[in-house]
């Protein structure tokens, strides 16, 4: 089963991100997965766009971009100039007035489009959206903060996306709390890719490219 892997770059050691980047991309991770909040759509304030910006420089593997901020059009912009072709832009769905135009806008940029659903957030609510985004990153905990546990309920809802998954053309991807038991779970049932935090990835005593090895050899 081939999964794709995540860094969760707000738990990265920022007393020396260039180390952190190259030896996460010399372990073999997929992508990079960028937190930004803006303090108001979450109680929470993380990464900015400046070490998006620095990230985007520093290495050759795709951004994965989650927009935690309020009315992310008004200044999607500033993203989209600092971002390579082929980056995913996420944003929630309950920011914005019309997500619709933000999400045509990253899609104009030759970017792909995703949206983050709230564990709070039903797939009903988003199913006209699911026609025109390429990734879905569903949050298996309440955004803002890492290390938070997961809310079980989520999986049904899980579930409910992988029905239709191929019909309307998107991938799934997992945020928040990812586990093993998480990934030896869902990863069969067809998830795409899994971001990793302080659950898997960071904090440990071995390096990444170890632990993302044994990561991959989960036994399904």
């Amino acid at each position: 089963m081939q999964f794709e892997l995540m860094a969760s770059m707000m738990c990265a050691n920022y007393g020396n991100l260039e180390k952190e980047v190259k030896d996460l991309e010399e372990g073999g991770i997929d992508s990079f997965h960028i937190d930004i909040m803006d303090g108001r759509y979450v109680p929470n304030f993380a990464m900015s766009l400046n070490d998006m910006a620095y990230i985007a420089k520093a290495t050759s593997k795709p951004l994965d971009v989650h927009l935690m901020i309020e009315h992310p059009n008004n200044n999607i912009h500033l993203f989209l100039n600092r971002l390579r072709k082929g980056d995913t832009v996420y944003i929630h769905p309950e920011a914005e007035y019309h997500p619709s135009t933000t999400l045509q806008n990253i899609i104009n940029a030759e970017l792909t489009p995703g949206i983050a659903i709230n564990p709070g957030t039903s797939v009903e609510t988003i199913m006209e959206m699911l026609r025109i985004v390429k990734k879905v990153l569903v949050m298996s905990v309440n955004p803002g903060n890492a290390g938070q546990m997961y809310l079980p309920y989520v999986g049904k809802k899980i579930t409910k996306l992988l029905a239709i998954k191929d019909e309307m053309d998107f991938e799934i991807y997992w945020d928040g709390a990812c586990s093993a038991d998480k990934i030896l779970e869902y990863g069969p049932k067809g998830v795409r890719g899994f971001v990793l935090g302080t659950t898997l990835l960071f904090g440990k005593s071995k390096p990444y490219g170890e632990t993302l090895q044994d990561i991959r050899q989960l036994r399904f």
